[in-house]
């Protein structure tokens, strides 16, 4: 089946002034943005709203990171029920980033995409592997590992809400890339658990991504690929190639 090439850019702790974010949305306002593709962008939490208000319309924002609770006592977190109120309809979980430097498990990123889903909100659910991990032959188990345990917590019709990015923590910020066959093997490998795990129909309809290192020069070839359905971009979000990888499936 077809499904909708979506390429989100995760702007991460980037830029550092809000004179810096309006330029960077200026480029994407006035970009010529293929529009059968999904554009989701994720900058820093400072800087939503007004993103939120600038950004043009097809142009959808997310969150870089959300917590499970609705309120309460947790200083320094953002509820789902906030994005949403907010009027922000994405939120990216499980970055390897989250996984690393703040020591999020598995099971915490599946607490918080039930939270997420359950508010209202779309999920752009990182996973990936190590590159000891890649060289041990670990690909598939790490990937399938991390998924299952949103596999467990959440509903098969939930998926619908679910976007899989495939970052292979090696990759990211490296400058390394996986060859657009070891994408393709991985993705295919996800796919496979998937149908397994869950059905065979929200196999074939989660779009997954590819992230690590995507920029304007190796996209086109990535998004060949059959089963890789767009890419969330890093450092490259912040230049203006990013309206080149948005355009990777453009003849």
């Amino acid at each position: 089946m077809t499904r909708q090439f979506f390429v989100g850019g995760n702007f991460k702790l980037n830029p550092t002034s809000l004179t810096a974010s309006k330029s960077l949305i200026d480029v994407l306002n006035k970009g010529d943005l293929d529009p059968n593709t999904e554009v989701v962008i994720a900058p820093p939490s400072i800087y939503l709203l007004s993103v939120l208000d600038s950004v043009r319309k097809e142009v959808k924002v997310a969150a870089q990171n959300a917590y499970f609770k609705e309120s309460g006592a947790f200083t320094g977190e953002i509820s789902p029920k906030q994005l949403v109120d907010a009027g922000i309809p994405y939120v990216v979980l499980g970055h390897s980033e989250r996984r690393t430097i703040f020591h999020e498990t598995s099971e915490l990123v599946a607490t918080k995409t039930k939270a997420a889903i359950e508010a209202g909100l779309k999920v752009i659910l990182c996973i990936g592997e190590t590159l000891q991990e890649r060289e041990a032959g670990k690909t598939a188990e790490v990937c399938e590992a991390q998924l299952k345990a949103v596999v467990d917590g959440i509903k098969e019709a939930d998926w619908s809400k679910i976007v899989i990015a495939y970052e292979p923590v090696w990759a990211i910020g490296t400058g390394k890339v996986a060859t657009s066959a070891q994408a393709q093997q991985a993705h295919a490998d996800v796919r496979s658990y998937l149908a397994k795990a869950v059905s065979t129909s929200v196999a074939n309809e989660t779009q997954i991504l590819y992230g690590g290192s995507v920029t304007a020069a190796n996209c086109k070839e990535l998004a060949k690929q059959q089963d890789v359905d767009g890419f969330l971009v890093g450092g490259a979000s912040l230049k203006p190639e990013f309206i080149d990888i948005i355009n990777a499936r453009r003849a």
